[in-house]
């Protein structure tokens, strides 16, 4: 199992390296940081932005090669260089990223255990009411987009506000900054209600029709009817032989739901005012800022492949086949 989960990590580590080149170089060849200096009364001399854009790596007149190694040589000693108007890379991302990843490990962990629970249970109900319609409102919320969800639930909650008289679940920002102590634990935790139910809502239908369908493929198999045949009660036969049997294949998919998360907190980070790295990722497009777009990208690359090692240590735990290879 050790070799295994070694050769992963090595490969992941290739292919966060592959992602981020490619993101820094469609970025450096498609955006224009010099259009920021342009246009401006009075105007900027051109020697002037050439040096500005010299200092932060961003100077369209030198080759992208170039520009390039200079930006990957920072990465290598832990520096991402400068954003646009030449603050820092490293302290805008330190302070956006724990905002991010509040969300989207609260949400994927919600999604998978909540989802797969539903789905193990209605595969146990097949066919009653129950098990119907849990699939038709899986569907139905796999249907609507992150933002519009995000969006029905914050005029939800609005409305809940104004009838129960006072602010019973927030709705905008990450905490209240006027408390401290306990207080603001607790507000951090409202706060937190709206979007994760609005990233984790997708992730709970999207696993609970997968580990359905896995489940059904076990559940008449010969080795759970074997377990009850022996004496073992039907629950614990189910849990212990059939879901974790179902849980294999589920598991695989954790990296690529991660992904799909990462997509969502944009939308719902700037639909709930919340400061992370998807709501950056916008801001930075729409400032041309190279640097910025390279490092929320090579965040993404570390999370979702990240998300794709963890997926293969659940499989290796679950499947003693992938342990000898």
């Amino acid at each position: 199992m050790g070799k295994y989960l070694l050769r992963r990590l090595a490969i992941n580590v290739i292919l966060v390296a592959i992602a981020a080149s490619l993101a820094y170089m469609l970025a450096a060849t498609t955006m224009n940081p010099r259009a920021a200096y342009e246009g401006r009364q009075p105007p900027v001399p051109e020697a002037t932005i050439d040096a500005t854009l010299n200092e932060y790596n961003l100077n369209d007149k030198v080759p992208v090669i170039q520009r390039y190694a200079t930006w990957a040589g920072g990465v290598i000693t832990g520096d991402f260089g400068k954003t646009w108007n030449g603050g820092s890379v490293n302290a805008e991302a330190g302070r956006r990223i724990m905002v991010s990843l509040r969300l989207m490990l609260i949400g994927t962990l919600l999604g998978f255990a909540v989802g797969v629970a539903v789905g193990a249970w209605s595969a146990v109900r097949q066919y009653k009411l129950s098990d119907r319609l849990t699939g038709v409102l899986s569907f139905v919320i796999m249907a609507i987009p992150v933002f519009v969800l995000a969006t029905l639930l914050a005029i939800a909650t609005y409305n809940l506000n104004q009838g129960v008289g006072h602010t019973l679940i927030e709705y905008t920002g990450e905490y209240n900054p006027k408390l401290a102590g306990w207080d603001q634990f607790v507000n951090r935790l409202n706060h937190l209600i709206l979007p994760t139910i609005s990233l984790s809502l997708g992730l709970i239908a999207y696993y609970s029709r997968i580990q359905r369908n896995m489940m059904l493929d076990v559940l008449n198999q010969d080795f759970v009817r074997t377990a009850m045949a022996k004496g073992l009660r039907r629950r614990t036969a189910l849990i212990k032989h059939a879901l974790r049997t179902a849980l294999i294949p589920v598991a695989t998919y954790f990296a690529f739901a991660f992904g799909t998360m990462f997509t969502g907190a944009i939308f719902t980070e700037s639909i709930f005012s919340w400061h992370g790295m998807g709501a950056w990722l916008v801001d930075s497009i729409h400032q041309n800022d190279v640097n910025s777009v390279a490092a929320v990208t090579f965040f993404t690359a570390v999370c979702v492949l990240g998300a794709a090692f963890l997926s293969d240590v659940l499989v290796a735990a679950l499947d003693p086949r992938v342990r000898v290879n």
